[in-house]
């Protein structure tokens, strides 16, 4: 069962989401805060697997909430970030905080449930829609790395393609198509990268190879 709290300032949203929960016979909605300062007690109190946080929430925002939820001693809680702006620089302060993920409100109700399974199984993700401009955006901000890293020698030559793949948004559908392979198969690839390279997730694996340089730049 995956235990979710839901943070947001609008009453309404909360009780749409819980009811949405409700449907799903593995979620529990285990508690809901109105401001990110509740947001945090009650994440350290409950311990919940999903945290789903607004960005723009009274007394502590979305964001800064998430930096306090992560870094506390011993959590286990995932984040996903929820907004109705898709701001490059809510992105990026989600991202660097560690959040699971940051979505829009616009999703569709099943997009948004199967971002809580994503996030609860260890997993990253970014909404489609500003994903491609988001890697763009790290290739202009991110100071490149001085030369290759010893570990990417590590990868076979498949994993330096799913690398590529990753970095260029593609899900793990498209990573199987362009290759033809399997779903499955590719996921085994995407989880050797990641441990090859010491990553936590295929968001890291974007900014890791736009930092050394592997994407030709536009």
């Amino acid at each position: 069962m995956i235990r979710v709290l839901l943070a947001d300032d609008h009453a309404m949203f909360r009780s749409g989401m819980r009811a949405l929960l409700d449907t799903q016979p593995d979620f529990t909605c285990v508690g809901e805060a109105s401001d990110g300062r509740e947001a945090v007690a009650e994440t350290a109190r409950l311990r919940p697997d999903v945290a789903v946080l607004d960005v723009r929430m009274p007394r502590l925002d979305g964001l800064a909430a998430t930096e306090a939820i992560l870094a506390a001693p011993g959590n286990d809680t995932r984040v996903l970030v929820l907004t109705t702006y898709d701001a490059d620089e809510y992105v990026y302060r989600a991202l660097r905080a560690g959040a699971s993920g940051f979505l829009l409100k616009s999703l569709a109700p099943e997009e948004l449930v199967a971002a809580m399974r994503v996030a609860a199984r260890g997993d990253a993700l970014i909404d489609p829609s500003v994903t491609r401009r988001l890697v763009a955006k790290f290739a202009a901000v991110l100071e490149p790395a001085a030369a290759e890293p010893p570990e990417l020698a590590r990868l076979t030559s498949r994993e330096r393609e799913v690398l590529l793949l990753l970095a260029g948004a593609c899900s793990n559908a498209e990573i199987a198509r362009k290759l033809h392979v399997g779903e499955e198969t590719v996921k085994t690839h995407v989880s050797r990268v990641l441990s090859k390279l010491g990553l936590p997730d295929r968001v890291h694996a974007v900014v890791y190879a736009y930092r050394h340089k592997l994407v030709p730049g536009d």
